[in-house]
């Protein structure tokens, strides 16, 4: 497993994305944002006068991120995405 460094998040992008009639949507939702979980959570940024401050995710939360956001790498035998805590828009509840 990936331990991410500083303010880097390791997801794995959910690939696929379907309507209700089971159709897959190929290329529509590629160019807007990706609904992905977190599985690896670096222990945060250091501001200016050095306090470290916590990422506002955990692992196994679902969040929304940018289309081209981060990094993809393949850890063991899958592909995942290393990205920074900026990238990511929102947590799905």
């Amino acid at each position: 497993m990936l331990k991410p460094l500083g303010d880097r998040i390791v997801v794995k992008i959910e690939e696929k994305e379907q309507t209700v009639g089971g159709f897959v949507l190929a290329g529509a939702n590629q160019d807007k944002t990706r609904e992905a979980q977190v599985l690896a959570v670096g222990q945060g940024i250091r501001t200016l006068t050095g306090e470290l401050v916590a990422p506002s995710v955990a692992v196994g939360d679902k969040v929304l991120i940018e289309a081209f956001a981060g990094v993809e790498v393949k850890d063991g035998e899958q592909m995942v995405s290393i990205i920074r805590e900026a990238d990511i828009l929102a947590i799905v509840e």
